[in-house]
């Protein structure tokens, strides 16, 4: 099992209200991450597209596995927050959409951030796509890590 394996079964459990909305985690890598979210009843607004809010969930869960795949080495010791969200809906968005997410600094830079400074921040875009692969959501995460206190 690699370092990204474990932090995805880890996120599955350590983020319940994501997995309550429907959100499966695909990927994780270095500072990359793509989740994504089967539209269902549940899922839905009043006129039968994707809930705001569950593109948001969708969104932000990818950013947070790709905010821990960027420090996986130290992810269990970090105490990560996310501050600021930002999100743009681009169309409709309806069916099974998939987030792609992609920290806005290397891991490597973000590691050696934390061992100087004890603490870190940095954004992560998100695309949202439906299932032809048309952009129907951008969002932008902003993280806060420090030490566990």
């Amino acid at each position: 099992m690699t370092p990204y394996d474990m932090i995805k079964a880890h996120l599955d459990s350590a983020v319940p209200f994501a997995a309550h909305v429907g959100v499966k985690l695909l990927d994780i890598g270095d500072g990359t991450a793509s989740a994504k979210l089967v539209q269902r009843h549940e899922t839905s607004n009043h006129i039968g597209t994707q809930h705001a809010g569950a593109m948001f969930t969708l969104g932000e869960a990818a950013s947070g596995a790709a905010m821990a795949g960027a420090i996986a080495p130290v992810i269990m010791d970090m105490r990560p927050v996310a501050a600021m969200g930002k999100i743009a809906f681009k169309k409709i968005a309806e069916g099974t959409l998939t987030a792609h997410a992609k920290t806005s600094r290397p891991g490597a830079d973000l590691l050696l951030t934390l061992r100087e400074e004890g603490k870190v921040a940095f954004d992560v875009t998100v695309d949202i796509q439906n299932e032809a692969g048309d952009t129907v959501v951008e969002m932008m995460v902003n993280w806060h890590v420090s030490a566990k206190r």
